[in-house]
């Protein structure tokens, strides 16, 4: 019997595609999907219970407090393994169980969707591309391991996360959690995932050259922060149903 799952989508203002993306999650891959909001008066809310999701009111601003307020319900209600994606319809919901097997298996702890570009080269814009790169590079060079993506889409044990002690509440999250899960020792899988254009509004890091550069820098100096940080536990998280 495979861990139970709780799927986390922070989607501020993506009313033009929420409903798209909750219809592609297949059946049963989670046993709760939670959509996090900035606001209660969002139009995406409405469409998000339609569609049978639990809507979530986030405490403080920010993607990484957004998603932390996902995840801290999921674990409340003993929900095993967390995972993420964005509302925008980029990632593709139909790819959730390949993220998701490397930690059914046992074989990983954090699974990320790497996204691949083949098909639709221009979903994300070259700036974006670009300062994507310049982070995986400080990243990679930090650890000493080729990390391939800082995904939306990925998934953690809540064992695993619960023990990480995440700080970073804007656009560091994701940064943070593999820095912190590489250096605990922990597995990490690395599974492609496809990279769509979005439905309808504008990112609210990619959409703008600015925007982007803000995030870049804020994502760089990220893993600096963590290069020496040493958990405080076991380096193996206790086992979950597989």
């Amino acid at each position: 019997m495979s861990a139970s799952v709780g799927l986390v989508i922070p989607a501020w203002n993506e009313e033009t595609a929420i409903g798209a993306v909750l219809s592609e999650i297949p059946p049963g891959v989670a046993a709760s999907v939670f959509v996090v909001l900035r606001s209660e008066d969002d139009a995406t809310a409405r469409l998000a219970r339609a569609h049978g999701a639990t809507v979530l009111i986030q405490t403080i601003g920010g993607y990484g407090a957004a998603c932390w307020d996902g995840a801290r319900v999921a674990m409340e209600q003993g929900i095993e393994v967390i995972a993420f994606m964005d509302g925008d319809y980029s990632d593709p919901p139909g790819f959730l169980p390949m993220v998701l097997e490397p930690i059914h298996e046992g074989e990983a702890v954090l699974s990320l969707g790497c996204r691949d570009f083949s098909r639709f080269p221009l979903a994300l814009p070259p700036h974006a591309r670009l300062g994507n790169a310049a982070v995986l590079a400080a990243v990679s060079l930090i650890l000493q391991r080729r990390i391939r993506d800082l995904p939306s889409m990925k998934a953690i044990r809540a064992d695993a996360l619960r023990q990480l002690a995440l700080r970073e509440m804007t656009y560091g999250f994701t940064v943070e959690m593999i820095v912190k899960s590489v250096r605990a020792g922990w597995r990490l899988a690395q599974i492609p995932v496809p990279y769509r254009p979005r439905l309808g509004g504008r990112s609210k890091i990619s959409g703008s050259f600015r925007g982007t550069v803000g995030a870049a820098w804020k994502l760089c100096t990220c893993p600096l922060r963590y290069a020496t940080w040493s958990p405080s536990f076991a380096a193996r998280p206790p086992e979950v149903v597989g």
